[in-house]
């Protein structure tokens, strides 16, 4: 954002600072970060369900970012150890064939979130790249049980880390169709009903109400609420220390926040 922040977006950049605040007070050793892919390591040639990224060093922001952007080029810290325990080690775990990258490149889905959240980028990092845009997805069951098996992993590792789990995706959202920033949200009744599964942590009800028809009704981006569901399981299927959701230019933002599991 722009400095002055301009009037639409000062509570988003309030929320933001809300949120690095809180991750700071928390003191995490490693960050495990689940955001959608944009057809930057998925491509139609290879296209996972799940990606996770476990180099020591990762590049971060590409080059049309920095030119539409103006994101900054920066270099992300890894956690290799903590991405081979999510990546079951010898053994992939049960119920999930992961791909994996030593050379993961990071778009705006990570940067944008963790230049406000953490801009000193001095915690190392595993990203988890989700396939929320290019058909057939992963339902919103995979991505439970995804965050459960995000949760499990950190809470049986032998590793000493303190972990944060940070997830980015939207509300009913559209993009490049004519609903597309049209100053509101494109599918109220969705953010409504999103922001109750969340504000009581429920995780079956956010997955019974996830379908593909859902979804895309309520706006073609919006698959990307399927991370939120990950982060939910993740933090143990309660209800958060926080759930709100900003409006802005871009439609409602949403921000949600647990404590410790």
């Amino acid at each position: 954002m722009v400095d002055p922040v301009p009037g639409d977006l000062a509570e988003v950049a309030a929320a933001f600072d809300r949120s690095r605040r809180r991750l700071a007070a928390a003191e995490p050793d490693a960050i495990v970060f689940v955001a959608s892919d944009h057809f930057r390591q998925l491509v139609t040639s290879n296209m996972p369900a799940f990606m996770v990224g476990k180099a020591p060093s990762m590049r971060g922001t590409h080059p049309n970012e920095v030119r539409e952007f103006g994101l900054p080029v920066r270099e992300v810290p890894g956690d290799p150890d903590l991405a081979r325990d999510l990546l079951g080690r010898h053994q992939l775990p049960d119920g999930f064939d992961f791909a994996f990258s030593d050379e993961p490149w990071l778009d705006h889905a990570f940067m944008v979130p963790l230049l406000y959240l953490r801009p000193q980028l001095d915690v190392p990092l595993v990203p988890i790249f989700t396939n929320c845009n290019a058909p057939p997805l992963p339902g919103a069951a995979r991505f439970a049980a995804l965050g459960e098996h995000i949760r499990t992993t950190i809470q049986r590792s032998s590793l000493e880390r303190r972990v944060a789990v940070l997830a980015t995706g939207h509300l009913a959202f559209e993009l490049g169709g004519p609903r597309q920033l049209s100053g509101g949200s494109p599918g109220p009744d969705f953010d409504e009903e999103a922001l109750g599964w969340i504000r009581a942590g429920d995780v079956a009800g956010a997955v019974a109400g996830c379908t593909y028809e859902r979804l895309l009704d309520a706006g073609n981006l919006t698959f990307q609420f399927l991370n939120f569901i990950a982060l939910m399981a993740a933090a143990g299927a309660g209800p958060p220390e926080l759930a709100e959701a900003v409006h802005c230019r871009f439609g409602p933002e949403p921000f949600m926040t647990w404590g410790s599991t």
